[in-house]
């Protein structure tokens, strides 16, 4: 097992930053993909905000969460699974200046990696992200994704 003082671990504001930084992009995914349901959905209540126009909002959103929660949770791991795999950083984390490596050899993940971590990503989050909450206590600054995909995040 690989000591903390040998790897230059990145710090949980770095990782935040990222974190934010990513879900915005994933957000602005979302809304250009799903734009015109979303749209749908808002005019309606934008020009008629009475207490029947908020009931259909809310049903319609519903529904639209319904609709689309398995393509946007595989958006999700798509985005995470490619960039990770691809140079081990995300938009977010680039530039951020970090990036995350395999605790075998601190080399890049493979896509099998990638697409494990970024899978166990959406399930801390759906979990409260309580996955995430480990960063917070663990000497590598692991979450619950990373120490399950044998990884680390790391200063680039």
């Amino acid at each position: 097992m690989l000591e903390r003082s040998s790897l230059p671990i990145a710090s949980n504001t770095k990782r935040i930053s990222a974190f934010m930084i990513d879900d915005v992009i994933v957000g602005v995914l979302i809304l250009i993909i799903f734009y015109e349901q979303l749209m749908h959905i808002a005019v309606p209540l934008s020009t008629n905000a009475t207490a029947q126009a908020i009931e259909y909002f809310q049903h319609d959103l519903k529904q639209f969460w319904i609709n689309n929660a398995i393509p946007i949770l595989i958006l999700k791991i798509l985005y995470h699974t490619f960039f990770i795999w691809h140079n081990g950083m995300t938009p977010g984390k680039y530039l951020m200046k970090i990036k995350v490596v395999s605790l075998e050899g601190q080399s890049p993940l493979d896509f099998s990696k990638a697409l494990l971590r970024a899978s166990l990503r959406i399930v801390s989050e759906m979990l409260f992200y309580l996955g995430f909450l480990l960063a917070f206590f663990l000497p590598l600054r692991q979450t619950l994704h990373d120490k399950l995909s044998y990884c680390v995040v790391v200063d680039a």
